[in-house]
């Protein structure tokens, strides 16, 4: 069988001809916009290069549009063409970002970073040897939290930018250490400029948290302590013993006082716990051994008169929390006393408590008997 060859040429080249056909026979339309633009400037034309007011997408009531090169007829002036609405520049290189002040914020950062950097190098205070480094004196810093760095930055603030934040002021922070160990007022005051910015409000209550509070004696010489130990809580007031006097001029109101008021056992030395004698109070002697121990470490045991009122809890709770508040009574009087009872772990509150009850088992960990029928 023998085909024509117009035919055999269609078979040899599909492709060819199909792109020939698709692009030659049918006509080629213009995008409207496109469309739009060469009507507004043939009515332009047409106008005779008058303002007035023209039809298609983008154009105003008042026809600015002009062409360069084409001579007016009727001043004989180069008209050229200048756009309705010019773009205004972005004052941020991060404008057309999706979190711009966010960037424009590490941006800062990196340059301060840089010029701290390199004002220490004229100062020859970098590099630091590794001895130098570690002999700063600690300069803590306190950075804001998410949220608040949230509302800042105006964008949510993740875990991975917030902490490519702080590393960055982590490194401007230490430049600070640098610069005000080394004397440098003007730059330690300007990088103190930026980091105060960074820092938290809660900067002075978050520093002051699991320091002590130092105890202070009243006129009189007494110490006023508080001790806890699982949901007991005592408070204590410790004075030194006073001496007895031995003139006869003071014997004798003591001894007609005596005469009238009911003899007690109590003696100056008693420790008092809401007003019964310890041994009254707690009969079990190894809650009393718990309340002295801090006085027989001490080597002191029988100097101080202890007056204590203690509630909740029971006698184990309450005993622990009267031994706390004794030792800390103890280093407000005698101060060199605080390593020795820090090493008996006694200023230290014992942080063991009743563990909850848990729901489908009888006690914290205890489960009822399993029966099988």
């Amino acid at each position: 069988m023998i085909l024509p060859t117009c035919n055999m040429n269609l078979l040899r080249h599909p492709l060819r001809y199909a792109i020939s056909r698709a692009y030659t026979t049918r006509p080629f339309v213009p995008p409207s916009q496109l469309r739009d633009l060469d009507n507004n400037f043939r009515a332009f034309q047409a106008s005779g290069g008058s303002q007035g007011p023209t039809r298609g997408r983008g154009s105003g009531s008042s026809g600015k549009g002009r062409r360069r090169g084409r001579k007016d007829e009727e001043d004989g002036e180069n008209q050229e063409w200048e756009p309705e609405s010019t773009k205004v520049k972005p004052d941020s290189p991060s404008f057309y970002t999706g979190r711009p002040v966010y960037y424009d914020q590490v941006i800062q950062l990196e340059n301060a970073i840089s010029s701290a950097r390199g004002a220490l190098k004229t100062l020859q205070l970098l590099p630091l040897p590794t001895f130098a480094r570690e002999s700063l004196p600690p300069l803590r810093p306190v950075w804001k939290g998410q949220d608040e760095m949230t509302t800042d930055f105006q964008s949510k603030m993740t875990t991975s930018r917030y902490r490519r934040v702080t590393t960055l002021l982590n490194e401007l922070n230490d430049y600070l250490r640098i610069a005000t160990t080394a004397g440098c007022t003007d730059l330690a005051a300007a990088i103190g400029q930026i980091v105060v910015l960074f820092e938290s409000g809660k900067k002075d209550a978050f520093l002051a948290r699991g320091k002590r509070k130092k105890v202070f004696l009243d006129n009189y010489g007494r110490s006023y302590t508080f001790g806890k130990r699982k949901t007991s809580a005592a408070r204590v007031w410790m004075i030194r013993v006073q001496p007895r006097t031995t003139s006869a001029q003071t014997e004798e109101p003591v001894d007609q006082l005596s005469e009238s008021a009911p003899s007690t056992s109590v003696t100056t030395t008693t420790i008092l716990v809401n007003k019964i004698p310890l041994a009254e109070y707690f009969p079990v002697p190894a809650d009393r051994e718990r309340i002295i121990r801090p006085l027989k470490i001490a080597g002191v045991l029988g100097a101080y008169n202890v007056f204590s009122i203690v509630r909740g809890g029971g006698t184990t709770g309450q005993s622990g929390a009267l031994s706390h508040g004794i030792a800390k009574a103890l280093v407000a009087h005698e101060p060199e006393l605080e390593n020795v009872l820090r090493k008996a772990k006694l200023m230290r509150r014992d942080p063991r408590m009743v563990e909850r009850k848990k729901t489908g088992l009888a006690k914290a960990r205890k489960r009822y008997t399993w029966v099988k029928r």
